[in-house]
Parts: structure tokens; sequence; C-alpha cells
């Protein structure tokens, strides 16, 4: 984390008032413990946020790590001031996080039941000004981050294709960016899959297409002799109860906004002891 984020992040919870002053300083040790079973993400920013308030702290587990139910995951000591300032901020990023890992492990673990080879992938369905975070719960629960913003690759959606026309969009696209970014094209039908592979682009995302629609898609290119040279995403509509017939059709990446904009928090509690 940045300076300016901690800073940021606590400035819009305790605001501009001296909580110091209002809170006793008297030293104190306060316990961190989870609720429910989970993927633990987070940890590393509690501890800069500690860090940043001068809070002792020793804790056995790191992310990533599988919890269950009761497990004390931090200790942490000093000011009983500075403890309570970071009380929410702390568990807000324990809770967060790890519902991302959580859900994101689930996803995983259903998909490598199929295909080991799929990957699960984020998309941009994310927090304002959380994204970072939440595509590294994603990373610690075994997915794929996706690409971070629009700067990181060119991702021709329907929308473009609407302004400028499928072609003229993926040529604007090969003459205006770099070689080291990747281009994908958005398609909802198999026939325009079928053209934009012929277009020598990177990525073919199948945007709300059943899983009988990608799997007849994925035969097609096949079948044409394209299919080695383009990644096969399917994208939209995709969640746990249908997770694993798209890992079946023989796509690369299974993205999900499910991953971020619906997980549920995971529990975490502070008691002072």
């Amino acid at each position: 984390m940045l300076l300016k984020e901690i800073e940021a992040f606590l400035e819009e919870d305790v605001g501009h008032e001296d909580y110091e002053e209002i809170v006793p300083y008297t030293s104190c040790k306060a316990e961190i413990q989870v609720k429910e079973e989970g993927v633990l993400a987070g940890l590393e920013e509690v501890k800069q946020i500690f860090d940043y308030l001068s809070v002792q702290y020793s804790t056995e587990f790191e992310d990533g790590a599988r919890l269950k139910s009761g497990d004390i995951i931090l200790t942490s000591s000093g000011a009983g001031a500075k403890i309570l300032k970071a009380e929410r901020l702390v568990l807000n990023f324990l809770g967060r996080m790890s519902g991302v890992a959580t859900l994101t492990d689930r996803c995983v673990n259903e998909v490598r039941a199929v295909n080991e080879r799929v990957l699960v992938a984020g998309t941009r369905k994310t927090t304002p000004g959380f994204r970072k975070y939440e595509k590294k719960a994603i990373a610690i629960g075994g997915g794929d981050p996706h690409r971070f913003g629009l700067y990181e690759a060119v991702i021709i959606k329907d929308n473009y294709i609407k302004l400028m026309g499928l072609e003229s969009a993926v040529k604007r696209a090969k003459e205006k960016v770099s070689f080291t970014k990747k281009i994908e094209v958005e398609v909802e039908s198999v026939e325009d899959a079928l053209s934009v592979a012929e277009l020598d682009v990177d990525i073919i995302m199948l945007d709300n297409m059943s899983a009988a629609e990608v799997q007849t898609c994925v035969k097609l290119l096949n079948e044409r002799a394209v299919r080695d040279r383009v990644l096969v995403e399917a994208s939209g509509g995709i969640d746990m109860a249908n997770i694993k017939e798209f890992a079946s059709t023989g796509v690369d990446v299974i993205s999900i906004g499910m991953i971020t904009h619906s997980a549920k928090w995971l529990g975490f509690s502070m008691n002072v002891v």
C-alpha cells in the first residue's frame, strides 16, 4: 500500500477529529478472529496499517491460508486508541478481500474438477478505489486478475463495434497500440466469432453465449485450423450453477464478474482481551 492510500482510508473512516483524544491511550491487547471457513486475504494490508499506527502484532498466518471458524489470525498490542482507530479499517480489508478470495477459490475448484487448464479470471466490475485489492484477492484465491484497466489490453466490445464496425475497430487498434498489448474482441454469436478469428486477434471473448454455443464455436474454430493461434474466453451469465458446464466446452479462460461484484464478505471480529 502507498502511504497516501493508508492515510486516505483512515481519513475516510476517522475524519478530521483527533480520535486519540477520545479513546484512552491505555496499553491493551486485541485479537482478530475469523467467524467462518474461507481463504485469508488482506493480511499484508492489515500489517501495513498497524505499522503506520505503530501497533505491534504477531501472526502465524499468511495470505492464502485456509481458515476455519474460530481461528485467531492476528494478535495486536499497543495503545488502545491506536488499535481501536484501526479496528474497522483492518476488518473491512480482511472481510472484503477474504470474501473475494474465498469465492474465487470455490470457482477455481469447480473448474479444476473438469479441466485443470482453464483459467478463472476476474473483470473490471470492481469497487471504485478498491480495484487493486480486489484483483489481488482474486490472485490469492487462485484466479487470474484479468486486465487492471483499459490501459493494459485492448478489448473491443459491442459498443466499440457499433461505433466503428468490427474490421475497422480491429485495424485501428493494431495501428495505434503497441505490439506488446494483446487485442481481444467480444462477440455474441458463433458467426461473429468465426469472422473475428480471421482478423488475427489474440483473444476472442464469447459473451453471454450458452455453454452449448460456446462448445460449438470452439469445435468450428478447431475445424478451421485457427484454434491454436487464438485464446478463447467465455464470459457473461456464468455462476456457480453452470461454471462446470462452461469449463467442459474447451475454452481457455472463464471470466466472472460475480467473484468481485457478488462476493460475500468473510466474517471477522476484533476483541480486546
